[in-house]
């Protein structure tokens, strides 16, 4: 396998970073999504760098497919970090409007009170939503909106520019473009990023993506993969995909096992929540 840090940053995440940066100035708080199954490795690290002491409201998307109790262990984590945290379904969560309006109005109490203690009526306090692709935030935009103001699409690199929509007279939202960063600290953020989406797979070796999350996978689900694709016992990792082919029968028309489809279909079966609610990293990882 590859000792390759992965990294895709193609130019408009750049023209969006340089926006995001302009317009940080300009809003009370930041909205920042992450996938539950990987709260850290999709925690942008340039939101750390240009928050510049705003409070933050992080969203834990994608619950549903998240291993419940590592996620109860990341809102921990995250609350002693000092800041606010949702763990949502944005498919399917009810409410989800009046849960982020009722976060901004605790998040923004001391700005809206000194405002008040000045003689000056509160305006609608301003937010920055940002997420990587695929996080869901699209998703989180039409919820609050009420409509299909977003483009949301199980592939990155589809929203493309910076918009307000007002959530609530007392909340007004920047919507930003999913922005990666221009370099990964490690090899496995870009692993668990590529596995869960957010990086377009054109650029991807994607055998080694499917054997190195496969891995990550066996460390916290010890059986999980072999009992799922019915796996002999003490076969090396490094024929699973050949496994899984044959589990599947993927061949190609020489016969030989298809270990690329294989990578294809187990990469999209963990997408997609096959082999249940799990997670791909624990915060005492970090």
């Amino acid at each position: 396998m590859s000792n390759k840090v992965i990294n895709w940053y193609p130019g408009h995440m750049e023209k969006a970073r340089r926006q995001m940066i302009e317009n940080l100035k300009a809003v009370d708080f930041i909205i920042e999504v992450r996938d539950a199954r990987i709260p850290s490795a999709s925690a942008n690290p340039i939101l750390k760098e240009l928050a510049n002491g705003k409070k933050k409201l992080i969203i834990l998307s994608k619950k549903d497919l998240a291993d419940e109790t590592i996620t109860k262990q990341w809102e921990e984590s995250i609350k002693k970090e000092g800041d606010m945290v949702l763990t949502m379904n944005l498919q399917a969560d009810k409410n989800i409007k009046q849960e982020i309006i009722k976060a901004s109005n605790i998040l923004t109490k001391e700005k809206r009170e000194r405002m008040i203690a000045r003689g000056i009526r509160p305006r609608a306090m301003r937010a920055m939503a940002c997420g990587i692709p695929n996080s869901g935030k699209s998703t989180l935009i039409n919820r609050i909106a009420g409509k299909n103001r977003a483009k949301a699409e199980d592939r990155p690199g589809v929203t493309r520019g910076l918009s307000w929509i007002q959530a609530d007279p007392t909340l007004d939202i920047l919507d930003t473009p999913g922005v990666l960063w221009p370099k990964f600290e490690d090899q496995k953020t870009g692993v668990l990023l590529a596995a869960t989406g957010a990086i377009n797979e054109d650029i991807l070796d994607i055998k080694d993506i499917a054997l190195m999350t496969i891995h990550i996978i066996q460390e916290l689900y010890p059986n999980l993969i072999e009992d799922y694709f019915h796996i002999e016992e003490g076969i090396p990792s490094t024929d699973y995909l050949k496994a899984i082919a044959k589990d599947k029968n993927f061949l190609k028309e020489n016969n030989q096992m298809d270990e690329k489809r294989s990578a294809h279909y187990f990469l999209n079966s963990l997408r997609k929540g096959d082999f249940g609610r799990i997670s791909l990293e624990k915060p005492d990882e970090e």
